[in-house]
């Protein structure tokens, strides 16, 4: 399953560390099919966070391609990544350009952790730039937020295959 990144810009009131109150826009990335779902999730997450009111002021589709996640990061980088490829017909390269999130310290962190989580790719690549992304924080759909639980008046496939031996 691929995942849809939306950038999600939610304004609110934030007190700095020396007491005062400061109107910040932040942006966050949350992992949705669609733009109301992207809205509602935030909205959902951010509740958690914020405990004053807050509103979503933009919600855009992102060009991030793949997450990749470091506990021992602070921060999140934004690395352009270009695959090579080579036209079998034509036998001219072809190259892609990718983005990703990388989470880590500095840049370099950044750079060496995307290398290394890159490291079993077949086809060739390039990291052109790595810079800090404004990205506060990113929200992942995770399966378990699913509610699972089956209506009484519903049972799973595999229990039917187990009681007649095939579905019908």
């Amino acid at each position: 399953m691929t995942n849809n990144w939306f950038e999600c810009k939610v304004k609110y009131v934030k007190i700095d560390e020396n007491g005062k109150e400061k109107k910040v826009t932040e942006p966050y990335l949350v992992d949705a099919v669609s733009f109301t779902e992207a809205e509602a999730r935030i909205h959902t997450e951010l509740e958690k966070m914020i405990h004053c009111d807050f509103i979503v002021t933009n919600i855009s589709k992102s060009n991030i391609s793949e997450l990749f996640p470091n506990e021992n990061g602070d921060r999140w980088f934004k690395a352009k990544t270009c695959f090579v490829t080579v036209d079998e017909e034509s036998g001219k390269e072809k190259k892609s350009n990718n983005y990703m999130l990388v989470e880590a310290n500095n840049v370099k962190d950044a750079y060496e952790y995307l290398t290394e989580g890159l490291s079993d790719m077949i086809v060739p690549f390039e990291i052109p730039s790595v810079t800090e992304s404004p990205i506060m924080d990113v929200f992942p759909f995770f399966k378990d937020e699913l509610n699972e639980e089956i209506p009484e008046n519903l049972k799973p496939v595999a229990e039917i295959e187990a009681n007649t031996g095939d579905f019908e």
